[in-house]
């Protein structure tokens, strides 16, 4: 065959030969000299040949693929062979590495070496950190109401990547600041870049700072900017240093208008060292909105929580206000002791969401094997709290112990006010909090978590029963569940 001929089978047509009648198969032990015949003269037309765009002739064996069409005959319609189709910021199309076209499927494995060195070379975090970079700049060229839901996600994912900003900006805050992020281009060197009136990261090009302190970053436990330090000083001309560059993935500015400075001041401000340098730009404006709406948001959640618990639905709005404003969110997992019964509870609390068991505690008589009885504790579930349910109130108000234990059923979310910061609020209030509240599951009395009790263990019993009950069968007929014809 010709050296710029490829060869290619057609499966369709080698189906179709396999399939003539008197070929030996499972059902027919030997093969007929007619359909030896026939084989025999129609088996070249499972080959068909196509031309080496190349033109090295060494191309290895190709196989088409198939799709079912009219006629068995006719070769299939081949399909595309893609590469690694997305790499670790590739979502809704952005930042998709190229796919790889070919007419067929190539099982030489030197064909697929380079996109295997290719998906190599993504894993390495520089070229991560590049190809986040060469994301950030192609979706930041729209502007913010144009980007979509996942185009917002994928700014987030890439800014998380970079030390500084993920850890000093919680995550709630962040993900808000990028659907207000935006690209900022500057065509000219020697060009004074404020950093006054925004947070700005270098996306590409270069800078030069102003001050020795360029950035005003640090935050509380809240994510807000606390006071710049007193280092921020207007520099003088000669004080700076054309060496002290900062590149690509560098910061410089502030989230928060340093009060007292003008916009134009040249603290926190760099000039541009390059011809084109591209910035992600978060303006203080736009900042101040997104944490004035988020504790707007988080002020509501609180009081919601609030108004939704039996004992406050009454409450004015104003003490209500007031107790909003104390709550702090937590989170338990699932099978955690919360609070024992006898201790203080560490906190007053309101379930946003999740259960948990109420167990109380209870003296029983023992029998021993000997015939012996002693007195045992145990823990009976006499309930359970679920959302919208408080507890903790009387335990913490009057600094006496819970009546019961609580142990989470579920991942829990709590609304939490800790007994240190009841301080904050007026007497009137607390006053107001203990007489709406009440002890959990106080009511519940001996003999009914007697009783409680029992019904359990004679539930518990009656379940060991039926389970033993069900085992002597099996083992009696010879059943071993996953083995043999009972593994399935």
């Amino acid at each position: 065959m010709a050296g710029n001929e490829q060869v290619t089978i057609d499966y369709p047509q080698l189906r179709e030969l396999c399939q003539i009648d008197g070929l030996k198969n499972r059902n027919n032990s030997a093969t007929s000299d007619d359909a030896h015949r026939t084989f025999m003269n129609e088996y070249k037309k499972i080959f068909a040949t196509k031309s080496n765009s190349r033109g090295n002739g060494k191309l290895p064996l190709k196989a088409l693929s198939y799709k079912d069409t009219s006629s068995m005959t006719s070769l299939s319609s081949s399909r595309s062979v893609q590469g690694p189709t997305e790499t670790q910021f590739g979502r809704s199309g952005v930042g998709k590495e190229k796919e790889k076209e070919s007419d067929t499927q190539s099982h030489n494995i030197s064909d697929w070496l380079g996109e295997l060195h290719k998906q190599r070379k993504s894993e390495d975090p520089a070229e991560i950190r590049k190809q986040g970079i060469k994301t950030l700049r192609k979706v930041l060229r729209k502007i913010s109401f144009e980007r979509n839901a996942n185009e917002n996600d994928t700014i987030y994912q890439i800014l998380k990547t970079f030390p500084l900003i993920h850890d000093h900006i919680p995550d709630n805050v962040l993900r808000e600041l990028c659907v207000i992020a935006q690209l900022d281009v500057w065509k000219e060197p020697g060009i004074t870049i404020f950093g006054n009136t925004g947070f700005h990261l270098i996306l590409k090009g270069a800078v030069c700072p102003l001050s020795d302190v360029y950035l005003n970053f640090p935050t509380d436990s809240n994510g807000r900017i606390t006071s710049p330090s007193s280092d921020l000083e207007t520099p003088r001309k000669d004080e700076v240093k054309i060496s002290e560059l900062l590149g690509v993935g560098k910061c410089f500015g502030t989230l928060k208008k340093l009060e007292g400075r003008e916009p134009n001041s040249r603290v926190l401000s760099a000039v541009t060292a390059e011809p084109v340098c591209e910035f992600l730009k978060i303006t203080t404006s736009d900042y101040t909105k997104v944490i004035e709406q988020i504790e707007t948001r988080d002020k509501t959640e609180k009081m919601n929580l609030l108004q939704s618990c039996e004992n406050y639905k009454l409450w004015s709005r104003q003490p209500l206000l007031k107790v909003a404003n104390l709550i702090e969110w937590t989170t338990f997992p699932a099978n955690t002791v919360i609070v024992s019964e006898g201790y203080r509870s560490p906190f007053i609390a309101f379930i946003k969401s999740g259960e948990c068991h109420v167990l109380r505690k209870v003296e029983i008589v023992h029998t021993l094997k000997n015939g012996k009885q002693k007195n045992k504790t145990k823990q009976v579930v006499i309930g359970k709290l679920q959302k919208s349910d408080s507890f903790g109130e009387i335990s913490v108000l009057d600094d006496e112990p819970i009546t019961c234990s609580l142990v989470t059923a579920s991942t829990l979310e709590l609304g939490v006010i800790e007994p240190t910061k009841l301080h904050e609020i007026d007497d009137v209030t607390v006053q107001l909090l203990r007489q709406s509240s009440k002890k959990t599951f106080g009511d519940a009395n001996e003999d009914e978590i007697h009783e409680e009790y029992i019904q359990q263990e004679l539930k518990r019993e009656w379940n060991e029963f039926k389970h033993n009950v069900v085992v002597d069968v099996i083992n009696s007929r010879a059943i071993r569940p996953g083995y043999g014809k009972w593994a399935k």
